[in-house]
């Protein structure tokens, strides 16, 4: 069930009906029609701007096409009122059997609110994808969040999901970060080592120094770089990418896949990629305008072998090889999202930091090229954590040497508490994580306020369940209280699609913390008045009809955090 949808197939119906009597015109578009929340609920539980939309092209007065659809959705029995506001707004009233209806159906459907909006169509989302150098920190448990609960949100809303971790194993870092183990393999040995600049000194790669010891020996001691460095690369890749997959577990991340970069070369990807936008026109010999601003002291101007990105909406075109024939940064990331259109994918997603804002416009560009414009690409960039303790900076032990850690996060709160905090704010704007703000017990705290809704429903139903009630009523509402969670209830599969067409799982965060808030006004109500309690002393038939409501809530709650990857509590401790 979606009553807005529903609703809005009735304004629709209706305005065909005007146009089949001749009062309005034939041919009229009315794909902009929409049904929503009013933006004050005192006006009524629905609004329509279908006479705003049609004004224009009908060449009629907007109020007067509202006048008209009013009289004919009043011939509906679920609308109880439809009253014309301002310039031809039309506000609906809906009878309150259409709420009852609303529980019931959420209670006879444990899906309810899932959609076919995706309609099975293939999605990738990238995210995560940090250099296998270390640890996971704050910033990249956003990322990790914000891209694992979108791919829920679009798997709920009736995508095919796949997610993936792109591992950037095939540049310079990785030969920084075996030089790195390799010094922590000299000090196992109990030899005394300097860090040179640029190397990565965190006591994470003790234990690595150590194990590759265990394995080899004393083999690369007092040996040249050329002996030991791709064999000390591989294994000190396949002990970072451990670590990060024991750091995403404790998150609750899964990933579907994990792709390497280093694939990509000397297996003619890079070059089949290249070549396919050459076969288009859109690869070329030239050399690029000097960028703005100061130049840096190493620019010269080179001919180099350009991607013309700006005929795919890019501001500059895009170099893809360097004049002294190795690849330019940009090749392997072009070959990887031709490999994810080679693949059968419809749509892609990237989720990245917010220092990769200079990478969009030349990916977008690069995958239009490569799919024809048959393939989407939606880039979603992650702005900054800053961590903070009672409203101070929060320095924590790093055992990363210059980072806090996604462990230490979650070690610290936990990974409900870290995830649902996540998304309290759009991706693109920065978000404050304060340790004690996300675990105080208050209203102000979005996470305990939504537990805090599904604690409460838990003990109604087991103080119900031991009064010998039997949990399968059907509901009985009739407070203004009761009627407005209701209405939220009926949002749900509306807010759902929205998140879903706009890639904003935020918005699920968002939702919850307004469903938990009437949810907590109508409990409080209940203490003023008899008759409005879950809890009907003596009365088990009424017990019955009242618990119906918490019941729903239950469901919508469960399926939310669901998607956010939040697990609900039963009772707060």
């Amino acid at each position: 069930m979606n009553l807005f949808a529903d609703i809005r197939a009735l304004v629709i119906n209706s305005l065909e009906a005007m146009v089949a009597e001749g009062a309005l015109p034939a041919g009229l578009e009315m794909a902009q029609v929409a049904v929503e929340p009013p933006r004050d609920a005192a006006h009524g539980d629905m609004a329509t701007n279908a006479a705003m939309v049609l004004a224009k092209p009908s060449g009629m007065k907007p109020r007067d096409i509202a006048i008209a659809l009013a009289a004919h959705l009043l011939a509906d029995p679920r609308i109880e009122s439809a009253d014309v506001a301002g310039p031809g707004f039309l506000n609906l009233r809906l009878m309150p059997e259409v709420w009852t209806g609303v529980v019931t159906a959420i209670l006879g459907d444990p899906d309810y609110g899932r959609s076919d909006m995706g309609a099975g169509r293939r999605v990738l989302v990238e995210y995560v994808s940090a250099n296998p150098t270390g640890p996971l920190h704050v910033g990249h448990t956003r990322g990790a969040v914000f891209g694992d609960a979108l791919a829920s949100l679009l798997d709920y809303a009736g995508w095919d999901v796949t997610r993936e971790y792109y591992i950037n194993d095939g540049g310079a870092q990785v030969d920084v970060l075996a030089r790195s183990v390799y010094l922590r393999y000299l000090e196992a040995h109990d030899l005394s080592v300097d860090w040179p600049e640029g190397t990565y000194p965190g006591d994470y790669l003790i234990e690595v120094g150590e194990a590759l010891k265990a394995k080899v020996g004393d083999a690369y001691v007092d040996k040249d770089e050329q002996v030991w460095l791709q064999d000390v690369r591989e294994f000190s890749t396949d002990a970072m990418m451990g670590l990060i997959r024991a750091d995403l577990a404790r998150l609750g991340v899964v990933m579907d896949s994990f792709y390497s970069e280093k694939s990509l070369y000397g297996t003619g990807l890079i070059e089949a990629s290249i070549d396919d936008l050459r076969s288009k026109g859109l690869i070329y010999e030239g050399t690029l305008e000097p960028p703005k601003g100061k130049l840096p002291d190493d620019w010269e101007a080179r001919e180099q072998t350009l991607f013309r990105s700006t005929a795919h909406g890019d501001d500059v075109d895009r170099p893809v090889q360097k004049h002294d024939g190795s690849w330019t940064y940009f090749a392997p990331d072009i070959a990887y999202h031709f490999d994810k259109i080679q693949r059968g994918f419809d749509e892609l997603i990237d989720v990245l930091g917010a220092d990769h804002g200079g990478y969009v416009k030349r990916m977008k560009a690069a995958v239009a090229a490569l799919s024809d414009g048959r393939v989407s690409l939606d880039v979603k960039l992650t702005q900054l954590v800053k961590l903070y303790q009672n409203g101070e900076p929060f320095k924590m032990s790093k055992r990363a040497g210059t980072f806090v850690t996604l462990a230490d996060v979650v070690e610290e709160v936990g990974a409900d508490v870290t995830r649902f905090t996540m998304l309290t704010r759009k991706n693109d704007a920065p978000l404050d994580f304060d340790f004690s703000k996300v675990v105080e017990q208050s209203k102000d705290n979005a996470v305990f306020y939504v537990q805090y809704a599904s604690a409460r429903i838990h003990s109604v139903l087991r103080k119900a369940a031991d009064q010998g009630v039997d949990l399968t009523g059907a509901p009985v509402i009739s407070d203004a209280s009761e009627f407005a969670v209701a209405r939220k209830l009926a949002e749900w599969p509306r807010l759902v699609e929205i998140a879903a067409r706009n890639n904003e799982p935020h918005r699920i965060a968002f939702y919850l913390y307004e469903l938990a808030s009437d949810f907590h006004a109508l409990w409080n109500r209940g203490s003023e008045q008899h008759g409005v309690r879950f809890l009907q002393d003596g009365d088990p038939e009424a017990t019955r009809g009242k618990i119906a409501l918490p019941r729903a809530v239950f469901v919508v709650i469960s399926a939310g955090l669901g998607i956010l990857g939040v697990t609900p509590v039963e009772e707060m401790r």
